[in-house]
């Protein structure tokens, strides 16, 4: 989890943010579930319809933009993305990137509903290494996890996530790292890797799928984008930084 502050010893948050954003970022460019031609992230972005949701959330959705996240909940993810990479000096935070609207689409879509899972058991308690062990869709999980969390939040701080200070709403999230807390719906280590996954995955994704707004993700790590090839940048750049405003797939088409 990202923290405001860099202690003696400790990753800086721009270096823990280059750790995941420098390896992945050309990876994130990509919506979760694998590789597609551009004009299949094209598609995967259009026209998709809406999957368990209420009428009441196809109504706030209208309202708001979410597709699948009711108000409470787009309320949690939203204060979750901003505790787990806040805005400080080093950067902007997971919140003003619009990380919540891409955890948003990602739930809403394929993957959300669990288009390339196997899901039929049996569902032993697996080892890391064996992957997802759980007969629920990603969507399901952090729907679940969610309620469970606002429950706990609920019956120890009489408050909702959102409405804790930051200092609370850190604590949670560490109790939750540390898996301190028992969820009693889902388990807590994967409701909240996957949180802190899908957080990561929003900051430095390609803007088409919500988050990373106006590149700037990228630009802090020094991320090139999405550029089409780079062959015309050897001999001027040739021993020389390059820095250049960052493309996205959209630029491209």
């Amino acid at each position: 989890m990202s923290t405001r502050e860099k202690s003696q010893g400790d990753v800086g948050r721009r270096d823990f943010l280059k750790l995941f954003g420098a390896a992945g970022a050309a990876a994130s460019t990509l919506p979760l579930g694998g590789s597609a031609s551009a004009d299949e992230m094209v598609a995967a972005t259009a026209g998709k319809p809406l999957h368990h949701v209420t009428d009441a959330t196809k109504s706030y959705a209208g309202d708001s933009g979410y597709e699948f996240f009711n108000v409470n909940e787009s309320a949690f993810v939203e204060a979750a993305v901003d505790t787990l990479i806040p805005s400080d000096s080093t950067g902007p935070g997971a919140k003003e990137l619009g990380v919540a609207i891409y955890i948003d689409r990602q739930m809403a879509g394929g993957y959300g509903k669990g288009d390339r899972l196997y899901l039929e058991g049996p569902f032993g308690e697996g080892t890391p290494e064996q992957g997802y062990q759980l007969p629920m869709t990603p969507s399901e999980l952090i729907r679940a996890g969610i309620a469970d969390v606002s429950a706990y939040v609920q019956k120890n701080h009489k408050n909702t996530f959102d409405g804790l200070s930051e200092k609370d709403r850190a604590a949670i999230m560490t109790e939750l790292d540390g898996k301190k807390v028992e969820l009693p719906t889902v388990p807590t280590a994967t409701f909240f890797g996957l949180l802190l996954q899908l957080t990561i995955e929003g900051y430095f994704a390609d803007p088409m799928y919500g988050g990373n707004k106006d590149r700037a993700a990228w630009k802090m790590i020094g991320f090139p984008g999405a550029d089409a090839m780079y062959m015309d940048k050897i001999e001027p750049f040739r021993n020389k930084a390059y820095t250049a405003d960052p493309k996205g797939i959209q630029d491209l088409i």
